[in-house]
């Protein structure tokens, strides 16, 4: 099990996770990648039957479940899994990646996992906690890692994104700016489609942050930041920026 310490007690969310398989070695491997992102509170079981024990009394975020064990098949185990569970199945046979579809699974781990395969499971599970977060809280938020920490943010709170390298860094006015390793693209479809545009290869704006629209360039209300609108997304945001203003103006 990997402990909080002090300071992750800081951070905005700790991870709960449970990993079930009876191979110990990749267990081992589980609990170093959680280690190594970080802000993940892990508890490893050889054991299916304590495991799912385990679950069943702790409700974790991320349930990390092996399919092929000597005395239960993991599929199984799935359909026992509480609701909102996040699960990621972890197997050495890729053939059963299209029944990890039945049963809700995030994302599906072929052995032997490597870590930034590992990580990009994580993040997608992380939209699901982010969303399944942002419900109970009747709001909705997006959830990152920004450093060796995990933080989730509220929608309404983003004016904008920019690309850095392989980077994204999250604007919001009066508050700390967010930096993350993730793609311009994978933050596109974290984001409500109904009230976020992308505008630039480098560039995703909130609409209700743009204060007007001229000679390819965005003013936002915030900020004195100017965002420019790339040749191939002018049509797009054209029409999506006249259909803002017919609303604006009933």
């Amino acid at each position: 099990m990997i402990n909080s310490s002090t300071d992750d007690k800081k951070h905005k969310h700790m991870i709960k996770c449970v990993a079930i398989d009876d191979e110990p070695i990749a267990l081992s491997i589980i609990q170093e990648y959680c280690r190594r992102y970080g802000d993940m509170e892990l508890r490893t079981f050889t054991s299916p039957v304590a495991g799912m024990e385990c679950i069943r009394e702790d409700s974790p975020d991320i349930v990390f479940l092996d399919i092929e064990m000597n005395s239960h098949n993991g599929l199984e185990l799935a359909r026992q899994l509480p609701d909102g569970v996040c699960l990621i199945l972890t197997t050495a046979y890729s053939q059963y990646a299209l029944d990890g579809f039945n049963v809700d699974a995030v994302d599906f781990l072929h052995k032997p996992i490597f870590y930034p395969r590992f990580e990009r499971a994580v993040r997608k599970a992380l939209v699901h906690i982010g969303a399944r977060d942002g419900k109970k809280a009747g709001r909705e938020t997006i959830t990152l890692k920004s450093g060796y920490k995990t933080v989730v943010l509220d929608v309404d709170d983003i004016e904008y994104i920019e690309a850095m390298d392989n980077y994204v860094k999250v604007y919001r006015p009066g508050q700390p700016t967010v930096i993350s390793q993730i793609t311009m693209k994978e933050m596109e479809m974290m984001l409500p489609a109904d009230r976020f545009a992308r505008v630039h290869r480098s560039f995703i704006v909130a609409t209700a942050a743009i204060e007007k629209f001229s000679n390819r360039q965005i003013f936002l209300k915030k900020y004195d930041t100017r965002i420019p609108v790339g040749r191939t997304y002018v049509d797009s945001f054209n029409s999506l920026y006249n259909n803002m203003n017919k609303n604006i103006s009933k």
